[in-house]
């Protein structure tokens, strides 16, 4: 069993920085980034010939990406706008109601039932009722001057429901706008993971693998016990327990992650034995918070990182454990 030291050693000197998968990130140009950006573009063209037009940017709502376009263009986040639509249905104000339109899509709700809608539900009111899609755009329009958003919103989220934030003037505008809404999108669509790489590890050794609560800690430590993230091949006999760890940025929860996966190591010790513990600790978030990963490498019995080569040694390890 390698020490502390080399453990933590393995991280410092295999550190892959900022994980990013070449074959997502050209899915992501392809079927996300670019598709908006043509919308945008095509809109721009519209607005250079005839000046700002309500009309275009309900035609635009009609588009599947067509709401993810204007968000984009106005820096607004879906999360946001949400939120907005949920202290109009609130609140009631008469004069937001009205730049809503909000008595020709509004359903008749009670107060204390009043549940924030999903995305999918705003993007598909969006598509089939013209009177959300208009008043959606007069929200992009004129919200910035509506008294109930205005002692509601911050001044920063505010400015983005104006009609000047709608002026398109130059193509890179554009492409960092849409960057920006996406960027969300996509670590919310999970695939870009670097957990994906042990999945795909284990899927090529054909070994299976479970989530979740380890049954004996759930009866002897409910209180301390956490999900794990691999446990294989299953839940009942593990022999292998891997938790995967990749952080791009810092935070004062670090801390407390480390000394949390050091009581569990302790526990898995105690009641998994036979189980190897393994850590994929991988990030700049790790490197530049290296007494964090001191505590954090200490819990587990080796470490990798998503390097290319840490992943081969990953996979020799299982070969090993499972005599494959």
């Amino acid at each position: 069993m390698p020490t502390n030291e080399q453990k933590y050693t393995t991280v410092i000197d295999r550190n892959t920085f900022y994980f990013f998968d070449v074959e997502f990130e050209e899915d992501c140009q392809a079927k996300h980034i670019d598709p908006i950006n043509n919308l945008l573009y095509n809109l721009h063209a519209k607005i250079k010939q005839t000046g700002i037009r309500r009309e275009y940017f309900e035609e635009l709502l009609l588009h599947p990406n067509g709401l993810r376009a204007i968000l984009a263009l106005n820096g607004l986040s879906h999360e946001n706008l949400m939120r907005i639509l949920t202290v109009a249905r609130i609140i009631d104000d008469r004069d937001l109601n009205q730049l809503l339109c909000r008595s020709q899509w509004a359903e008749t709700e009670k107060q204390p039932e009043i549940h924030e809608w999903s995305k999918s539900k705003v993007t598909r009111l969006a598509l089939d009722n013209e009177h959300f899609r208009r008043g959606l755009v007069n929200l992009f329009f004129e919200g910035a001057s509506n008294p109930a958003l205005t002692r509601i919103l911050r001044p920063f989220e505010l400015k983005k429901l104006s009609i000047h934030k709608l002026a398109i003037d130059v193509a890179a505008m554009i492409d960092t706008l849409v960057r920006y809404r996406e960027k969300g999108s996509a670590q919310a669509r999970g695939k870009n993971n670097a957990e994906m790489l042990i999945r795909k590890t284990l899927g090529e050794l054909a070994l299976p693998y479970d989530s979740g609560d380890l049954p004996l800690l759930v009866e002897h430590a409910p209180g301390e016990k956490r999900t794990m993230d691999f446990i294989i091949p299953d839940k009942n006999e593990p022999k292998v327990i891997v938790e995967s760890s990749f952080l791009s940025t810092t935070s004062s929860g670090q801390g407390d992650k480390a000394k949390t996966e050091k009581a569990v190591s302790q526990l898995i010790r105690r009641h998994y034995p036979q189980a190897k513990f393994i850590g994929f600790v991988d990030g700049i978030g790790w490197y530049v918070r290296k007494e964090d990963l001191k505590r954090m490498v200490s819990a587990y019995d080796d470490v990798f990182t998503f390097r290319e080569d840490e992943l081969a040694r990953f996979e020799t390890m299982l070969i090993e454990v499972f005599n494959l």
